[in-house]
């Protein structure tokens, strides 16, 4: 396991503490890129990704993941929350760009979290022309529906062979309207293997997008974000109502030299930037 060297990780009683630049919890996990995320009144956040719980919260320049050990903490949460990349050195470039400058220094704890590509796929379905509270209800259903209980009341998200043996009727009681029939597809093309995330994984960018577009309901954009969230493409550019604005406004000739290779990231900060502060 690498870590990048901005970061010292100790290991306190039953909790993982992880202290250094560019880790904001709150940022991270509240800014659209994942939707199984709920904060309490004391800040302490709450999730299920990797068919986990975790409880996280941030104190001052560290984030505690409670009741996390050594071996789980590198077997999940490590890669999670993309550690092992220099975030702080991709800031650094960005601010070549004025734009990109205030968008980091608006949220510079933002990182892209590595998710299951199944989870973003379905997730990222179901985000199609929707809010992110209903998008967060929708998923919550279906996890209590057809999801394994880890935990008391709290359940993994559904493997696509559940979601397969239930139908689009089946899945009436989770209220995802049109796009239960495009869960549905998705379901049955990755359960069959027609949609094979190994293969994906090797293809390039253009490849991979055509690839996940043979779902109903999976057009660019949608391709986009799972390759970003759920194959940890740092290339992939999503362009959704917000960064099409950006796009406009702030660069009609293009993204600048500074993001090249990172582009997905980059958009990550001018979409919360963005949304948020104007």
């Amino acid at each position: 396991m690498s870590l990048s060297e901005n970061f010292r990780v100790e290991y306190i009683g039953n909790d993982t503490v992880i202290t250094g630049a560019c880790f904001d919890a709150a940022l991270c996990l509240d800014c659209g890129q994942a939707f199984r995320w709920k904060c309490d009144e004391h800040g302490i956040w709450s999730g299920v990704a990797h068919k986990r719980l975790l409880e996280i919260y941030q104190d001052g320049d560290s984030v505690v993941l409670k009741n996390t050990d050594k071996s789980v903490f590198e077997e999940i949460w490590h890669g999670y929350f993309d550690l092992q990349r220099d975030y702080k050195a991709l800031c650094e470039s960005f601010c070549e760009d004025e734009s990109l400058g205030n968008a980091v220094s608006f949220c510079p704890g933002i990182r892209v979290l590595r998710q299951e590509p199944w989870e973003a796929l379905c997730s990222f379905i179901i985000s199609q022309n929707n809010n992110i509270p209903r998008i967060k209800g929708i998923i919550e259903r279906l996890c209590e529906l057809l999801g394994e209980e880890i935990g008391d009341g709290v359940y993994s998200f559904p493997e696509p062979r559940a979601i397969v043996k239930a139908g689009v009727e089946g899945l009436a009681p989770i209220r995802a309207g049109f796009r239960a029939k495009y869960i549905y597809d998705a379901a049955c093309k990755v359960e069959s293997g027609e949609i094979d995330f190994e293969k994906i994984a090797s293809l390039d960018l253009e490849q991979a997008q055509q690839e996940l577009m043979k779902i109903k309901g999976v057009g660019p954009k949608v391709a986009s974000c799972v390759l970003l969230y759920g194959f940890a493409r740092s290339d992939s550019f999503p362009v959704d109502v917000w960064v099409k604005r950006i796009m406009q406004e702030l660069y009609p000739d293009g993204l600048p030299e500074c993001v090249k290779g990172n582009e997905g990231i980059a958009q990550q900060y001018l979409f919360h930037w963005r949304r948020t502060a104007f």
